[in-house]
C-alpha cells in the first residue's frame, strides 16, 4: 500500500524507536559518558520483585524473628521483605522457650484497569505464641532393691494376734 504524505506505517515507527534505542545504548558502551550508566538495554525490561513492610510479633515478646528470605529483628518489629514468586517462614527464637516457625503466603493481586497490582502477605502481622520449654529431663537413678524386712511377731501381750503365726487346727 503506498504511503501519503505525512502517514506512516506501524512498522517504520517501530523501527525507529529501535534503531534510537540501540543508538544510546551503544553510544554508552562505546564513550564514557558521564550520564550513561552500566545497565543494559535488556534491563529497561525487567521488572524488579515488590518490596513489602511485614509486622512479626511474638508473645512473649522479645524473640529474635528471622526470615527465610533474609532481614530479621527482635518483637515486635516490622521488616521489609522482598517478595518473588514463593512464600516463605518466619522463625522464632527465645531462650527458655521452644522455637517456633511460621508460614508467610505471598499474595499477589494482579489488578486490572481501574486498580493497580499488589502484593500482601498472608497472615500480616506474622504470629507466634512461643511454649516454654518442659523442664529438663530427671535422670533416672537405679536404686538397689530393698528386701522386705523380717516382721517381728506381735506380743505376746498384744491383743491382735500375728498375722504370720500358723493357724491353729480344731
Amino acid at each position: 500500500m503506498p504511503q501519503r504524505d505525512g502517514q506512516r506505517d506501524g512498522l517504520t515507527d517501530m523501527r525507529r524507536v529501535i534503531a534510537i534505542a540501540l543508538a544510546g545504548a551503544s553510544a554508552c558502551a562505546g564513550a564514557s559518558l558521564g550520564g550513561c550508566s552500566s545497565a543494559s538495554f535488556m534491563d529497561y525490561f525487567k521488572s524488579t520483585p515488590p518490596t513489602i513492610q511485614v509486622q512479626l510479633e511474638s508473645q512473649p515478646s522479645g524473640a529474635d524473628a528471622k526470615t527465610s528470605v533474609g532481614p530479621g529483628c527482635k518483637t515486635p518489629c516490622s521488616v521489609s521483605v522482598t517478595t518473588a514468586d514463593t512464600n516463605f517462614t518466619v522463625s522464632y527464637t527465645l531462650a527458655k522457650y521452644q522455637t517456633a516457625t511460621v508460614p508467610v503466603a505471598v499474595i499477589k493481586n494482579p489488578g486490572d484497569l481501574t486498580t493497580s497490582a499488589t502484593t500482601t502477605t498472608d497472615p500480616n502481622p506474622v504470629f507466634a505464641e512461643l511454649q516454654p520449654e518442659g523442664p529438663p529431663p530427671k535422670a533416672h537413678k537405679m536404686h538397689p532393691k530393698k528386701k522386705p524386712k523380717p516382721t517381728a511377731s506381735a506380743p505376746a501381750d498384744s491383743s491382735f494376734p500375728d498375722p504370720n503365726a500358723p493357724t491353729a487346727s480344731r
